[in-house]
């Protein structure tokens, strides 16, 4: 039997890795601006839709927060083999023919419903977050790959949650995200969006649903190690019970018209 052999060099082998290339990191262990970050919370306040600030925030208050997660995943075995696999979770969730795929109920056909209802895709974050000068969350890093994963739930996120992209429910996000990530940019946009709503006296618990959302977060399971190719094919209610996932019956209680009505926002 003849033998085929192929004559590939070590050189090769290295440099092929099947994935985009990606600029080395220059200073991957940033420090904290907060001027910079409040900035930032002043333009975010005055137009929630103005998402290239929330990067902007994030950015300025990463602080270690990307290190202590990535060093989490690590621990466990599940948040192993995500790391080892280093999947790009934008490309996935970008394909809309494979979340048609999914079971009627699942997880990934919210997500697809929630996606084209709000005009949304995964590769719209993936150009705002770039749109930050000196992020580098593109980079060739480990934590840089953390910090893409980290980016590229948050819309799934909004579905095993139950908050909608309005203010509220963007400010509610973030409240839960912050003791998924530890990221202090979540908690100074979650502490600026539950303030203008308790200035913007509705008449409804805003501001503490803003609150239920940080203590939901700590009593989850943890969102950033999951397996999300499995999660996506599970049904809704199933995946929100395995996360510890409750619902958000203060956020539940605003009327949708309030949603945006906080102190500060812009006119519509």
């Amino acid at each position: 039997m003849a033998t085929l052999t192929a004559q590939v060099s070590v050189a090769e082998i290295l440099h092929d890795t099947g994935t985009p290339s990606r600029p080395a990191s220059a200073h991957i262990r940033k420090t904290m601006q907060p001027l910079r970050a409040l900035k930032a919370v002043r333009r975010l306040i005055a137009d929630k839709d103005d998402t290239e600030q929330v990067f902007e925030i994030m950015n300025a208050l990463v602080g270690r927060s990307t290190q202590w997660g990535y060093r989490r995943m690590l621990a466990s075995p599940v948040g192993g083999v995500a790391a080892y696999q280093r999947t790009e979770l934008a490309d996935v969730f970008q394909d809309h023919n494979y979340l048609r795929s999914l079971p009627q109920g699942s997880l990934g056909r919210a997500y697809l419903d929630f996606i084209e209802a709000q005009n949304f895709s995964a590769y719209g974050l993936v150009d705002e977050s770039r749109k930050v000068v000196d992020s580098e969350i593109e980079a060739a890093h480990p934590h840089a790959w953390y910090a893409r994963r980290l980016r590229d739930v948050h819309d799934v996120w909004h579905v095993l949650t139950g908050y909608g992209a309005n203010a509220l429910g963007e400010g509610c996000l973030v409240a839960f995200s912050l003791p998924q990530t530890r990221s202090k940019g979540f908690g100074v946009i979650a502490f600026a969006v539950g303030m203008q709503f308790a200035r913007a006296r509705t008449g409804y618990p805003c501001a503490r649903a803003v609150w239920q959302a940080w203590r939901d977060g700590r009593k989850a399971a943890w969102l950033p190690e999951q397996d999300y190719a499995a999660l996506m094919a599970m049904p809704l209610d199933e995946a929100r019970r395995a996360l510890r996932i409750p619902e958000p019956y203060l956020y539940n209680r605003v009327p949708a018209e309030l949603r945006n009505a906080y102190a500060g926002a812009k006119a519509a």
